[in-house]
């Protein structure tokens, strides 16, 4: 898992740890959980999916707003930086973006610049960056959804947003805990 994770993690470190230091603390457990939770997807997306986890809040840095949809942006970024297409589309769309982007005027624009997959690597993105607080704090999903609507407030849009995915977010939580859960049972 060395090269693509590493050069992922360090990209991650440039473009957040100075100026985001709390973005920076949440990548980082996202990651981390991401890297434990990988027997979850099947083990040649291992790596895809922890580098995916330290890029996916890449486009909050100020050197990279654009549209100002992070997923977006970021994910336009590292396609400008030839970065791993599949990554770039993983960025772009995780954590349900696509409703986000919606919510932003932006669902056609999303959809035309990234193919939108659904595997278990998705799933397992999501339920890392679901399941872990601003500050890098573990929560359970529910939780999680509640910290984000308080923080932004009942009329935000990322407010909406959440209301409208937490249904498949909560879903590709509970589809990544039966996967690991079925992985320790399974012989090795």
């Amino acid at each position: 898992m060395a090269a693509l994770v590493d050069t992922a993690r360090e990209v991650a470190r440039h473009l957040l740890e100075t100026p985001l230091p709390r973005r920076w603390s949440h990548v980082q457990a996202v990651a981390a959980k991401a890297d434990r939770i990988s027997a979850a997807v099947p083990a040649e997306d291992r790596e895809v999916l922890v580098a995916s986890a330290w890029l996916h809040d890449v486009g909050y840095s100020p050197d990279l707003v654009d549209t100002g949809f992070h997923s977006l942006d970021g994910g336009r970024w590292l396609c400008r930086q030839r970065f791993n297409t599949r990554i770039a589309a993983l960025v772009a769309h995780h954590s349900c973006a696509w409703l986000e982007a919606e919510e932003r005027g932006l669902g056609e624009v999303l959809a035309a610049e990234f193919p939108r997959e659904e595997t278990a690597v998705t799933d397992a993105l999501c339920c890392s960056d679901m399941t872990t607080g601003p500050d890098g704090q573990d929560f359970e999903v529910l939780e999680r959804l509640a910290e984000i609507r308080s923080r932004y407030g009942p009329e935000h849009l990322v407010t909406r947003f959440i209301s409208r995915a937490e249904p498949e977010m909560v879903a590709a939580v509970r589809r990544t805990q039966r996967l690991l859960a079925d992985s320790v049972r399974q012989p090795i």
